[in-house]
């Protein structure tokens, strides 16, 4: 079994990560209703595959640089960083969005797919 470090909770850089990557899908007053969300969300554990599944993502392969970094951060003994989510809805066929953390969940899958990653959840308003 592979044991896989995690920090307690995300680093404070991967909020503006995520707002800048949800700008990309959503308005100002939306992005900045989320991040609020994610930063006092709690934190759950999901299985890498389950997120890929649910995001509707491709998984990386190992020799993408992003993903090898995060591999030797988990081979070195190195905590990795919580993720961040926002709920999808199979009402209407919205996936789930990796706000921030694609990368480490593909290290994490590669690693063992059913590893739960810890991550902060948060919905559209």
């Amino acid at each position: 079994m592979i044991a896989v470090r995690w920090k307690d909770v995300p680093e404070e850089h991967d909020y503006p990560a995520a707002a800048d990557y949800l700008e990309l899908l959503a308005g100002p007053k939306i992005v900045s209703a989320v991040v609020d969300d994610l930063r006092t969300a709690p934190i759950v554990h999901k299985k890498a595959k389950d997120i890929l599944r649910a995001a509707r993502l491709d998984l990386l392969p190992p020799e993408n640089l992003h993903v090898r970094r995060d591999l030797i951060k988990i081979h070195n003994g190195k905590a990795l960083s919580p993720i961040l989510l926002v709920r999808g809805d199979f009402r209407t066929g919205a996936p789930m969005v990796i706000a921030d953390g694609y990368h480490r969940v593909c290290a994490i899958h590669w690693a063992d797919e059913n590893l739960a990653i810890p991550a902060k959840l948060a919905a559209m308003p």
